[in-house]
């Protein structure tokens, strides 16, 4: 089931099997997903295999690139920023930072046994509006999505222990999460971060260290090598382009940068691709 609106508005609702599967390939600009596995699913995301248990839902942006190795049924929701927009929501939802990434460490939840019913529940009304054919069509489909991502990320919050963090700190935690995934190709220090947040890196340094999650350094880093990664291996740029691709001025430093993290130089990691 598909929705397109006048301005570009995209959702997407479908039950995958093995017939379909190709969908959650699909790519969209500025396009977020939502998979829920209904039973067992095996998929590469960015060359790394990864399998989700039943009753698990799983959150990729456009970044993700998937390969499918088995799949018997998952549940998708796909949208893209016209249609709602997690940042200008994010008073709304409050999933901004949290549920979706660029990075290789996808944010998941399991769904617990006394929240099935809810999430059944907005599908259902979700697959309904999907169907009715009215000018409400729009503000009703928005309502079930924005319904199914605050159950998410109730959810998440719970099952991270976020809830033991006051508002003000997991804001904070959320919103350099979303400045990395929006600058890492221009802005390569804490520092940068930290002045547009108002903060000291010390200040932000402490709250990650309490928040149990990478330093704030090493987020920036692992998004500039994932990004280095993926360019290496999908798209056709020499290693000179990609390292002023990810905000390097110099081949030598961004070689460093790599090696030093992932163990090899970049022509070496393109070479065994």
């Amino acid at each position: 089931m598909l929705y397109t609106g006048q301005i570009n508005e995209f959702i997407r609702l479908e039950e995958i099997n093995e017939s379909n599967c190709e969908l959650l390939k699909e790519k969209i600009a500025d396009g977020l997903c939502i998979i829920w596995c209904l039973e067992t699913l095996k998929i590469k995301v960015d060359e790394t295999e990864m399998l989700f248990k039943k009753d698990t839902i799983v959150f990729l942006t456009e970044f993700h690139k998937v390969e499918i190795l088995e799949v018997e049924k998952v549940r998708l929701i796909r949208f893209n920023r016209a249609f709602y927009c997690i940042s200008d929501h994010d008073s709304e939802v409050g999933c901004r930072g949290m549920l979706f990434f660029g990075a290789s460490q996808l944010p998941k939840i399991i769904i617990p046994t006394d929240e099935m019913e809810k999430l059944e529940i907005v599908w259902k009304m979700f697959s309904i509006e999907m169907e009715s054919k009215d000018d409400l069509q729009n503000d009703m489909l928005q309502m079930m999505l924005k319904r199914f991502l605050i159950l998410c990320t109730r959810i998440y919050k719970e099952q991270t222990e976020l809830t033991h963090f006051d508002k003000q700190q997991l804001d904070i935690v959320r919103a350099y999460n979303y400045l990395v995934e929006t600058h890492f190709k221009t802005k390569h220090q804490v520092a940068d971060y930290a002045e547009m947040l108002n903060k000291s890196p010390k200040t932000l340094s402490n709250l990650f260290k309490k928040y149990g999650e990478k330093s704030p350094l090493q987020i920036i880093q692992d998004r500039i090598l994932l990004e280095a990664r993926r360019l290496l291996r999908y798209s056709d740029k020499s290693i000179k382009e990609i390292t002023y691709e990810v905000g390097y001025e110099d081949l030598q430093t961004f070689s460093r940068f790599f090696k030093k993290i992932e163990g090899v130089s970049p022509s070496d990691f393109k070479k065994t691709i």
